[in-house]
């Protein structure tokens, strides 16, 4: 994640943002791979929630960054990625939730 060591060489509240940035965005894959090894539907679905959670908290942190003008060019299309992980993952956590187990 460059970006987020670019925000980090910044120092004060930018290296703070981008410990954060960096724990919820990598948290997104790791829910994703144990929801994968999910012994229920439920469970997977409460895997994908995390992800989610973790998907919008990301968001958050990037909008903070683009406040900046020196990161808001870099943030955006960051921004639009995890923007298209929050769809992805409110789709896939309402059908997991709605679909009864087997």
């Amino acid at each position: 994640m460059s970006f987020c060591g670019s925000l980090e060489r910044s120092g004060g509240r930018h290296a703070h943002i981008a410990s954060q940035l960096f724990e919820a965005a990598s948290s997104i894959g790791a829910n994703l791979e144990e929801g994968q090894a999910a012994g229920s539907r439920k469970d997977m679905a409460a895997k994908y929630a995390i992800s989610l959670r973790e998907a919008r908290e990301s968001r958050y942190w990037l909008r903070l960054a683009a406040k900046d003008t020196r990161f808001a060019s870099d943030a955006a299309p960051l921004t639009n990625e995890a923007t298209a992980f929050v769809r992805m993952l409110t789709v896939s956590v309402r059908r997991l939730r709605e679909t009864p187990e087997p």
